[in-house]
């Protein structure tokens, strides 16, 4: 069996929004549980909470959120970013296109010195990601 490694993010309010914004830009299913209806919580407020919530691609993209309960903290910030990369310009260009609506650029999508095409974006979510088109490698 395969390990894999995949990006988990955590929202306060709007993994349920913020995923089916991920799903237009990836497509792929969405799937989504409550805290609800998995009895999760015992308060009332965060029953329509998302508990858990995995947009799986049919190029093998695995994307995980929740929402975090209020009973515990949340500290958004600067510490993790998510990368994109492989060598489909036109794909990841896609990607880029649909990540940076509502999102604010940090580095243009564009030649960089070590030869690859890349960029960097913060989305609306305010979750950091970076795309990466690899260049011709030397033969």
């Amino acid at each position: 069996m395969t390990t894999n490694l995949n990006p988990y993010i955590s929202f306060r309010d709007n993994a349920k929004e913020a995923m089916a914004f991920y799903q237009s830009v990836f497509g792929g299913e969405l799937t989504q549980s409550t805290f609800a209806e998995f009895h999760a919580s015992e308060d009332p407020a965060e029953g329509d909470k998302i508990m858990h919530s995995a947009l799986k691609t049919a190029n093998g993209l695995l994307l995980m959120a929740a929402d975090t309960p209020n009973s515990m903290a949340y500290n958004p910030g600067n510490n993790i970013s998510v990368s994109l990369s492989g060598d489909d310009e036109a794909e990841l260009r896609g990607y880029w296109d649909g990540l940076v609506d509502g999102g604010t650029v940090t580095v243009p999508m564009e030649k960089a010195p070590w030869g690859d095409i890349f960029g960097m974006l913060t989305d609306k979510f305010g979750i950091a990601w970076l795309v990466n088109v690899s260049g011709e490698q030397p033969q």
